[in-house]
This record gives C-alpha cells, structure tokens and sequence, in this order.
C-alpha cells in the first residue's frame, strides 16, 4: 500500500470516521433552553411557518442549508460505483462548502430504479434545502435530472460537474486568450469528449463569445458531425458539417484544445499540428489528456491547463462552486441562471489579474505569482474569491429578476 493511499485512508478514518459533522448553533443548557428549543416553545415558528412558508428562511437553517445528492453512476474518474461509494466524495464537498463559503452541507446518495425516481425523491426533498448542488450523475441522464429539477423546484439546482468546471475552464480560457492575443469569436476550439463537462464547457464558452460552428467535438467514434445518426441530443447541438473524422484532423490549425475526457489522447505530434500560440485545457484527473513536459516539449508558445494541483494553472472547481452557491443563496435566488455563471467566469478571470496576496503565496508555496502564461486563474487558497464571485452572481440574479430578496448596498464589499 502506497504511502500517499494510507494516508488518504487515515485522513478518512481519523480521529473520527468521516469529514463532517453537526453542531448546535444555539444555547441548549437549561430547561429553558430546550423548552424553547423544542416542545412547546418550536410551536410558534411552526405556526410562522405554515402562515408564510417564507419564514422558513426567518426561523430554519434552510437558508444556508445545500443538499450534496449523488446516484454514485460517475464518481470522479472511476465510473459507476454506486451511491454508497461515493458518500466520501459527498462529504468532501460539503466540507469545501464550509471551509470556502462558510455553507452548512449534508450529503445524500440516492438509490434508485429509473431517472425519473430519482428526480422524485429530489424534488420530494427540496423545500428542506436553500440550494441543491449534484454530483456524480453520468450523462446523458444528468441533463434530464438537472432540467426536470430545476422545473420542480423553487431553490437552485446546480450540477457541478457541468457548470463548475465549466466557470472555471471558461475563467482560464478567456484570460488564456487574452495573453495569447486571441479573439474568442475567432478562434478553432477541438474539444474532446462529449460527456456532462465537456457539453458544458462549450456552451458556457459559447455564452462568453466563441462560434459554435468553429468548434470541433470528438467522442469515442471521432468528431461529431451532421452525417453521424448515432448520437444523442445534447451531441447534437455540436454536430458540425465537417470532412473532419479524426482528432489529428480537428487538430490540425486549431486554436485551442479542450480536454475532458480520459489520460494520454493527445500525441506530442498533435500538439505540433496546432496554430500559432495554442491553448490546451488538459483536464482529465489524475492522468491528463498529455502530460505538461510533453506538450511544453512540443511547443514553446503554448499556455498549459491541468485539474491537478501540481502544475500552474489548475482547473478546480472549488474555485467557483461554494461561492456561487454563497451569492445564490444570499440573494435567495430561485435558479442559478446563465448570466450568473457568466458573471462568476468574469469575476474569477479579473481576480488573477491583479497583485497575488501574501497569503496566498505562502499557501502555495511559492515567492511570486504573476497574470501570464503560467498564472491564468486564481488559486483556491485565494480569499478574494468568496466576496468577489458572490457579489458577482448576487448582483447577477438581481438584474435578472430571479432574487427574492434585496441585497444590501454593500452586499460582500
């Protein structure tokens, strides 16, 4: 057993089974604490309650309360393991939740026979929660579940594995551009896989510029394009009318490459077919699509991206979820919206413009930390994160008309 698989168990297992807990958050030493706290004295918020649902808000936790639900059918990179399995996943994001936005989170693994099951016991479940952030669903069903959820209910749904890595992938991407002296309306994106993420990201990417018809979509058949009948309606949308077939013919005079999909698809000879200045999002975990030696190998006017935490520029998720989930609730927010996730890619990407705290220097271990091809997106550790994306998206769902609360003036300033 490796050292680092110890310790991960260890980690887990001690000094108590789990990562996260429940505490009182009022006073419970007196008979008349617990009076107050439970019969008779809960009998009047009940009444509030069931007066105006609303105050729920006033007399719960539910405001600050975001359910983590899982089926276990795409945990991280290793498949589908079942909702039990995925429970340490769960519990580890409610853990960012309340260590990045101070966001108390419960895990809830589903079990279920068909999709439309799991939508009920969501949907049956929500009015618990403020928000509620999925995890894990496999595609093509995640596109179903989320949209059937977020008709159903009158709180946030948000699947992070869609929108999340979307945020950030778009954050890094547009200051990537930027630096490389690109235009995003005008560049040749190859994107490969066509799973939740990877339609998300090219969407999002759509919102913030870029041309649906200069992208390039492959799953494991090759490029996705209008003579193919064999793909569902979510690869529809990125069917392109294209010769293109394979990956090196994608990839040839392209701009950027988006990778989310499995460990060493693309050759160091692909990376050389590239344009000028190239772009690649490698974000496959733990093992990306080409490893950043071979790709810097191959070019030396390249801006590198990796999920994994021991390059520069990573893409994570923990760079936008607990934040857009603190701004959503905040604003009390019925949806997270598209212009939401915009104005959270926004506010990340011009968070890594300017002077790095010494905080976060210290955090990551490094002595500088400069905007350029090496620092293209904020590191998780960074505090300016929490009030800057969630006054971002608070202010977004209260010009969209989607807040049911005012903010006030100097909402996270």
């Amino acid at each position: 057993m490796s050292d680092f698989r110890q310790q991960a168990l260890d980690y887990h297992a001690n000094p108590k089974p789990g990562k996260i807990a429940i505490q009182l958050t009022t006073s419970a030493e007196t008979a008349d604490d617990l009076s107050l706290a439970y019969s008779p004295g809960v009998a009047e918020p009940v009444r509030e309650i069931a007066a105006n649902p609303d105050d729920a808000y006033k007399y719960t936790a539910k405001g600050n309360l975001v359910a983590v639900i899982t089926n276990g059918t795409a945990i991280l990179g290793l498949g589908n393991l079942g909702p039990l399995a995925s429970k340490p996943v769960m519990e580890g994001k409610a853990l960012l939740f309340k260590r990045f936005a101070d966001i108390d989170s419960i895990d809830i693994e589903v079990k279920h026979r068909t999709t439309e099951e799991f939508i009920d016991t969501v949907a049956n479940i929500a009015d618990t929660f403020g928000g509620i952030n999925l995890e894990d669903i496999k595609a093509p069903e995640c596109f179903e579940i989320e949209k059937a959820l977020i008709a159903r209910c009158n709180i946030p749904v948000f699947h992070d594995d869609q929108h999340g890595t979307a945020i950030v992938t778009a954050a890094g991407m547009i200051n990537a551009l930027d630096i490389q002296g690109k235009d995003i309306a005008e560049v040749i994106i190859v994107c490969m896989g066509a799973g939740a993420a990877a339609i998300a990201c090219m969407e999002l990417l759509i919102s913030c510029g870029a041309q649906r018809e200069k992208i390039y979509m492959l799953d494991r058949k090759g490029v996705i394009h209008t003579r193919r009948d064999d793909i569902n309606e979510y690869k529809q949308r990125f069917a392109n009318n294209t010769d293109k077939r394979t990956l090196q013919d994608a990839i040839n005079g392209a701009d950027v490459f988006v990778g989310v999909s499995g460990p060493n698809v693309l050759a160091a000879d692909d990376v050389k077919l590239m344009a000028d200045n190239p772009i690649i999002f490698a974000c496959s975990n733990p093992d990306p699509e080409i490893k950043p030696e071979l790709a810097h190998a191959a070019r030396q006017d390249l801006i590198m991206a990796t999920g994994r935490s021991d390059y520069p520029n990573q893409v994570n998720n923990v760079l936008c979820f607990p934040f857009i989930f603190r701004g959503a609730l905040d604003a009390r927010a019925s949806v997270i919206n598209e212009a939401m996730k915009v104005a959270a890619v926004h506010a990340i990407r011009e968070i890594a413009k300017e002077e790095v705290p010494q905080s976060v220097l210290t955090a990551s271990g490094v002595e500088s930390l400069e905007f350029g091809t090496e620092y293209i997106i904020p590191k998780p550790m960074d505090p300016r994160l929490l009030p800057r994306v969630a006054r971002a998206v608070a202010l977004a769902a209260v010009e969209t008309g989607v807040a049911r609360v005012e903010l006030p003036e100097n909402y996270m300033l």
